[in-house]
């Protein structure tokens, strides 16, 4: 009997020895970040978000993300103080085990999803991450969990503030089709204008919307040999030039790699349907995403380098947006149309907003000096940002490489004049300059510029 008990007793022990998991360490890779980031990217293409609006999508949850990095890595600077309105994150409770990178992605995912329309479908990327870390140290997971979340509601509470839910109710932009100068929708879908009250929404880093105030077009006129009318015809006649050659033509194989078009409407018989693509600054938070990884950056720099280059990105939306609707300015489509060739069509379908100046342009300026700042000019890279759409991979010397051809790729797609491409991407780079120069994220910058 007290054979029996013993046994039973050797074996009870070793039944509990074995069922006592070993906590073990939490390691979060960039790659980790990375793999959010693009499902929110893939969620914003199937919910079909607006360039200015995905900016915003981007920017929140990866300020988020970098406050945390911030509280607890010394080579990095908060952002309190230095955009409008943001005060310091909550301190954590020292008493936890805290994993703030952990931390720093949990308040990234919260906030992604809070700001994307379907929801649910972020749920199994975020819950697949969960069950693993949870898995490995669930007291750690807890505490590290409860703390994003706690500072995704912090930053959550001060994103509402910036104006956008005022900016949904607001009135739709009125076409003015007695002034020939205006802005019309185009088609073949003939949306409105989208976005039109954009530059109401509070900018991260510059002053105002019209910091950037770019130098106005030539005075409307289509009579030949008018400044304007060269605009135009430079446009029609670079499209029948590169069209001439083929599909095949390098023009035409730019315009279509930097599309970025979210709006493009397709035809069949009585059937219209979209097809998705990303946006300009999704083109660009995918280039952040290869410089980073070209690097070996580690966590904290992967989320500084995303963070810094959405601010720019936003903030160019903002001040592009600003002259959009205050030029409002008529597409190359419709002058060519009623003016030159009835039949003409652009190589790309044209965006749903006003002309002048051009958004890529703008965009790719301000995103190609925020991301030299970080990583330092004549960047080489491979861009395969386009692959999951079918476009084959494109290189590039440097940051102001791409971003020089995003912008004629718009001339070449027939959708912008020259004067919106040249005049957006010294708008774009003076924008981005600004942000440089302005926003002190890292000990090292600030230690350089004293």
């Amino acid at each position: 009997m007290k054979l029996k008990f013993g046994l039973l007793m050797v074996m009870g022990i070793i039944f509990v020895s074995c069922s006592e998991k070993k906590e073990e360490p939490i390691v979060i890779s960039p790659e980790e970040y990375h793999s959010s980031v693009d499902k929110v990217t893939q969620i914003m293409i199937h919910d079909i978000f607006s360039p200015p609006v995905s900016s915003r999508i981007f920017a929140y949850p990866n300020i988020a993300a970098f406050e945390i990095i911030a509280l607890q890595n010394d080579e990095y600077i908060s952002l309190e103080g230095q955009v409008p309105g943001l005060t310091a994150i909550p301190k954590p409770n020292e008493t936890k085990p805290i994993n703030y990178q952990l931390a720093a992605l949990v308040a990234h995912m919260n906030l992604s999803q809070k700001l994307i329309f379907s929801e649910h479908m972020f749920e199994m990327h975020r819950d697949s991450l969960y069950t693993v870390w949870e898995a490995k140290n669930a007291p750690m997971f807890n505490a590290s969990k409860e703390y994003g979340l706690e500072v995704a509601q912090h930053i959550a509470a001060w994103m509402d503030k910036d104006n956008y839910k005022q900016t949904r109710t607001m009135p739709k932009f009125t076409v003015d089709t007695d002034d020939s100068s205006r802005w019309q929708p185009t088609p073949p879908a003939y949306m409105d204008g989208i976005e039109p009250h954009w530059n109401k929404i509070r900018p991260f880093v510059i002053d105002s919307a019209n910091q950037f105030i770019p130098a106005p077009p030539p005075p409307f006129s289509m009579e030949e040999g008018s400044a304007f009318y060269k605009e135009v015809k430079e446009v029609y006649d670079i499209s029948n030039e590169i069209t001439a050659k083929g599909d095949t033509s390098e023009e035409v194989a730019i315009a279509q790699f930097w599309d970025c078009n979210p709006y493009v409407s397709v035809t069949r018989g009585h059937l219209m349907f979209a097809t998705k693509k990303i946006t300009p600054g999704a083109h660009w938070i995918g280039i952040t995403k290869i410089a980073t990884r070209k690097t070996n950056s580690d966590f904290d720099k992967t989320v500084y380098a995303y963070t810094k280059t959405s601010l720019a990105i936003a903030d160019g939306f903002i001040s592009c947006w600003d002259e959009k609707y205050r030029s409002n300015l008529i597409r190359p489509e419709t002058l060519i149309n009623q003016y030159i060739d009835e039949n003409w069509e652009p190589v790309l379908q044209t965006p749903p907003f006003p002309e002048y100046t051009s958004g890529h342009s703008v965009v790719s300026g301000a995103a190609a000096t925020a991301l030299t700042s970080i990583f330092g000019d004549n960047f080489a890279f491979d861009d395969d940002t386009e692959i999951p759409y079918g476009l084959p991979v494109r290189k590039f010397t440097s940051f102001n490489n791409a971003s020089s051809e995003a912008a004629i790729s718009r001339m070449y797609g027939g959708i912008h004049y020259r004067m919106a491409i040249e005049i957006g991407l010294k708008q774009g780079r003076d924008l981005g300059k600004f942000v440089v120069e302005n926003l002190n994220m890292t000990k090292e910058a600030t230690l350089a510029s004293n």
